[in-house]
């Protein structure tokens, strides 16, 4: 695990924030190491957040995550979305049904100008065109000429999943941004054969 101390990344915890979190690692069923913040997907109305709590006997799974210690609670910071994940704040809101965690992003959904173009074209035709059958493409990240993505909603078990990935998305991807030479979708490499698979945790 990524433990530099000179470039941590800084995650700041409201006070409620600390004690809801706190109070759910206490009462996990199994020993927790800790907490892990990390991107669940970005669209127009911004970045989507996940959090959730790490097993201690799960922390080998997460070797390329940024850790660090905020009000003595222990955080797993995603490693390939450490930099989108710096400076935001997490906050615990009390509700009728038991309150909401709440986080505050600074950062743009995308540093590089490819990645940009490519949220905008999911943002602006692809998803508003695959949201009429319940489903969702959502942008990963870019390695070189490569544009990894993940399909969710209706598009999970559909059989024209592979009609829509390669006559649809694809071509509509390497058309608008000619820099994209290949598209991989997570879901083709359930071995966590390119960097941006992970397995589902139970």
């Amino acid at each position: 695990m990524a433990e530099e101390p000179g470039a941590q990344p800084h995650i700041m915890l409201t006070e409620s924030a600390v004690q809801r979190v706190s109070a759910a690692i206490e009462a996990h069923p199994e020993p927790a190491a800790g907490i892990r913040v990390a991107i669940a997907g970005r669209g127009p109305q911004g970045f989507q957040h996940s959090l959730s709590i790490v097993d201690a006997g799960e922390t080998d799974d997460f070797d390329d995550d940024t850790v660090i210690e905020v009000n003595g609670i222990t955080i797993f910071i995603e490693g390939r979305n450490v930099e989108y994940l710096d400076g935001v704040r997490i906050d615990f809101e009390e509700g009728p049904n038991g309150g909401v965690i709440k986080f505050e992003n600074p950062n743009p959904l995308w540093l590089d100008p490819v990645s940009q173009k490519l949220q905008e074209l999911f943002d602006t035709q692809l998803n508003p065109q695959i949201a009429a059958h319940g489903g969702v493409v959502n942008l990963l990240g870019v390695e070189g000429e490569i544009a990894y993505i993940e399909l969710g909603g209706g598009c999970v078990g559909c059989g024209m999943v592979d009609v829509t990935l390669k006559q649809g998305i694809e071509v509509a991807i390497k058309e608008t941004v000619p820099e994209i030479k290949e598209v991989v979708d997570s879901t083709d490499h359930s071995a966590g054969s390119n960097p941006y698979y992970q397995p589902s945790k139970k």
